[in-house]
């Protein structure tokens, strides 16, 4: 089951093009087919989930969008480019990681590393450069909430506060995309709400298109524009209202999953599809290093 088509969805005033095109696109790992025939298009400044249960094959998409791995049928554009050819432009957040309790680093210091962490040695800290470098640090700090606790060491900084860090560290070069895989995982539900409304408003102020892997789209379900649902069956990709319907989400993962109405209108999803055989886990649930978030071309995605 496959819906595709652009969608005018939560945004207004985005930029002209599309951030993500698939068209007839197949997946496939070690010989298993995930997927096949999905279809999406997602327009640049859209806040776009993906979602479907684990082993459904998400990261793996997240793998072809970066270059990293090639479809077995069909092709993906990204920001109107092959895949691997725009990663400059793409902010890249991996599957989080715990940090180690002794990493002394600082959370302005890992936002930092953002701009020159693929230089050898310590950056300089004069010159119109280092300078330039500085304001760039200290005004995605202050847009994601995040200059109280930047001279922190990032150990010590709680799980949503390190996101934020880490979020400011992929808009640092200022991308045209963020994708991010898995980035409310771990974290309670205020800290899933604020990050969820923190993206949001990222989107709209900077004008950057949001592709996000995730395991619950309940928390980021009011700001969505797009909603790509990946299954061993079939796809189903639009915008949230015309897909995330009761008889939708049941038919393409042959259990019941409810869609709620709440009196404000906000939508609700309950239930959890069944994983593919070989995954393990429900809806999603998937069981980051440095050189990853700087080169997204050679990060490991499961």
């Amino acid at each position: 089951m496959t819906i595709s088509g652009t969608t005018s969805g939560a945004t207004t005033g985005t930029p002209a093009g599309l951030a993500i095109e698939l068209r007839s696109l197949s997946a496939s790992v070690a010989g298993r087919t995930l997927y096949q025939d999905v279809n999406a298009t997602i327009e640049r400044g859209q806040f776009a989930a993906i979602l479907g249960p684990n082993g459904a094959g998400k990261s793996t998409l997240v793998r072809i969008l970066l270059g990293q791995q090639p479809a077995a049928a069909g092709t993906a554009r990204v920001l109107g480019a092959a895949p691997g050819t725009a990663n400059l432009r793409i902010g890249y957040l991996p599957q989080r990681r715990g940090f180690d309790p002794s990493l002394r680093i600082r959370g302005v210091d890992l936002v930092r590393l953002g701009l020159d962490g693929h230089r050898w040695g310590v950056p300089l800290p004069w010159g119109a450069g280092a300078k330039k470098a500085a304001a760039r640090v200290a005004e995605v700090l202050e847009l994601v909430g995040a200059s109280p606790y930047a001279n922190r060491p990032i150990s010590e900084c709680s799980g949503g506060e390190q996101q934020r860090l880490l979020i400011a560290q992929a808009l640092i070069r200022e991308p045209e995309l963020l994708l991010l895989d898995e980035p409310l995982d771990s974290l309670d539900l205020p800290h899933q709400a604020g990050i969820a409304a923190l993206l949001d408003r990222v989107r709209r102020e900077q004008q950057v298109a949001i592709a996000m892997v995730a395991h619950d789209i309940n928390p980021i379900l009011p700001y969505l524009d797009y909603a790509l649902y990946l299954a061993p069956g079939g796809s189903l990709g639009g915008p949230p209202r015309e897909v995330i319907t009761t008889e939708s989400l049941s038919a393409l993962f042959h259990t019941t999953i409810e869609v709620l109405t709440a009196a404000d209108g906000r939508l609700l999803v309950l239930g959890q599809p069944d994983a593919p055989a070989e995954g393990h886990g429900q809806h999603g649930h998937l069981q980051q290093n440095q050189d990853e978030r700087q080169h997204p071309e050679t990060a490991d995605v499961d």
